[in-house]
This record gives C-alpha cells, sequence and structure tokens, in this order.
C-alpha cells in the first residue's frame, strides 16, 4: 500500500471535509465572481461560524497532538513524541497563521518550534519540558479564547469541532494498521490524540447535553467511551485492539447523534 506523508493526509482529509460542508452545510454558499467566471470554477463564501468551526477544529487537532506528545515523554519516549510535538506547527499552523492576524491574536509559531527543539534535543530537563509545554497549551488556549465565550459553550458549534478531531482520528487510525496490526505508530498515536481531545471538548458540553438531550447525551457517551478502547495506551500495541471498519462506525454513530442537536 501506498504510504501518503502525513501533509498530504492533512489536506485531503480536509479537502474532503470542505466538499462534504459545501454540500450539507447551508450556512456556506456558493458564489461567482467575475474572476472566478473567466476561470470557470465557483468562489466559496463561507459564513463567519463556519470559519470558527475550521479555526477552532485547527486548534484542537493541535492539542490532540500535544496530549499525546506529552504522555510519550512522561513515558519516557521522547523520540517517538518528537514527531507530536512537530505536526502542530509544520502541518497545522499555516491553515491559521493569517487567521491570527485577522482576529488580532498572538502569533505562537516561536513557541509551538521552541517546545519541538527542546523535545528534538530528548527533553532531558522534565522541569524546563513541563514549563514549555504548560505555556504552549497557554498560548493555544488564548488563541481558542478569541472566540465568543457563548458559541464555545454551544453544544452545535462543540459537536461539529468534535466530528472533525473524531474524522480526522478515524482516517488517521486506519492508515496505521494493515491486516489488524499497527504499522504505523504515529497515525496511531495522532488518532489517539484527537480523540482524547475530542473527550475533554464533550465534557465541557456534557452538563447541557445532559439536561437537553438526555438520550443523545447517552448515545454519544456510550460511543466514546467504547470508541476509546481502541487506543490500550499511547504506546501503540502490536496488534490493532479494534478493527478500523469499527472505529468509522462507532464515530459515524457519534456523528449522527450529534447532528440531532439544535
Amino acid at each position: 500500500m501506498m504510504k501518503i506523508n502525513s501533509a498530504l493526509r492533512y489536506f485531503f482529509v480536509g479537502f474532503i471535509a470542505t466538499v462534504l460542508a459545501i454540500v450539507f452545510n447551508p450556512n456556506i454558499q456558493a458564489t461567482v465572481s467575475n474572476n472566478s467566471m473567466l476561470l470557470g470554477t465557483p468562489s466559496i463564501a463561507v459564513s463567519p461560524e463556519s470559519k470558527d468551526i475550521d479555526y477552532m477544529t485547527n486548534l484542537a487537532l493541535m492539542k490532540g497532538h500535544l496530549l499525546v506528545g506529552e504522555e510519550l515523554i512522561v513515558a519516557k519516549e521522547a523520540k517517538q513524541a518528537e514527531p507530536h510535538f512537530g505536526h502542530p506547527v509544520e502541518e497545522l499552523y499555516i491553515d491559521i497563521e493569517n487567521e491570527l492576524n485577522d482576529r488580532g491574536v498572538k502569533q505562537f509559531k516561536n513557541t509551538l518550534n521552541n517546545l519541538h527543539d527542546l523535545v528534538k534535543a530528548g527533553a532531558k530537563d522534565t522541569n524546563k519540558f513541563n514549563s514549555m509545554y504548560q505555556q504552549t497549551l497557554l498560548e493555544i488556549d488564548g488563541a481558542i479564547s478569541n472566540l465568543p465565550n457563548q458559541e464555545r459553550q454551544k453544544p452545535e458549534f462543540v459537536l461539529q469541532v468534535i466530528n472533525g478531531l473524531l474524522e480526522t482520528a478515524g482516517a488517521e487510525y486506519e492508515a496505521g494498521i494493515l491486516d489488524g496490526k499497527i504499522v504505523e505508530v504515529i497515525e496511531y498515536q495522532d488518532s489517539r490524540g484527537f480523540v482524547d481531545y475530542a473527550e475533554i471538548l464533550y465534557k465541557n458540553i456534557a452538563d447541557t447535553m445532559g439536561s437537553k438531550y438526555s438520550n443523545i447525551d447517552r448515545k454519544i457517551q456510550a460511543n466514546m467511551t467504547e470508541l476509546k478502547k481502541a487506543w490500550p495506551s499511547a504506546l501503540a500495541p502490536e496488534t490493532a485492539a479494534m478493527e478500523p471498519a469499527k472505529v468509522s462506525k462507532l464515530i459515524e454513530e457519534i456523528k449522527q447523534n450529534s447532528e440531532k442537536v439544535g
């Protein structure tokens, strides 16, 4: 099977997500400008809410990478952790760099690079690593806090971000497994980090979901609990704990239930 590098995987996942969003999201409309008519392609007018979802999803993917990277550092596996500290700046930052300027948010690329450099050197100074790791999380959280608090607490908004995380996790998990064996450890670990952060995001809206959508909440939480069994630890086992088809099924069920909210 041909191996596609990480940057291309994110491109294809993002492309498919964009196409699906255009087809199914009523907030996104295709408009034709004079220039686009000459090119024969429509330009896409994206609603502010859709831009916020994309922005938040990219930041959430960064946090997922960092979560699993930190787990590996704690496990004394700095070499395995290194790619997960590199991916946020190498693959994701470009998608929000201009957006940060537009929103008046402080750039944090240097912070990501400094943390990555520390891990590449082995992250032997635990106190220094912990300090830089927490500072990095604070700066990402600062970028997240640019979004209106009301929006960040709205289940409909958060669930769309969670779905983006889980869809990416499912693609990464499938890419990491061949014939029931984990053949690409980085992809397995990426997907674990994304699911872990999706769970954190859901906990932030769990009270609202439980009070307003109790039946949906029970189904989503049951699926999330089952889904997490695919990643028994950050250190990848030789044999996959769950078939990719089952992972995809659980993710699809979460998505279907989340679409009933609103």
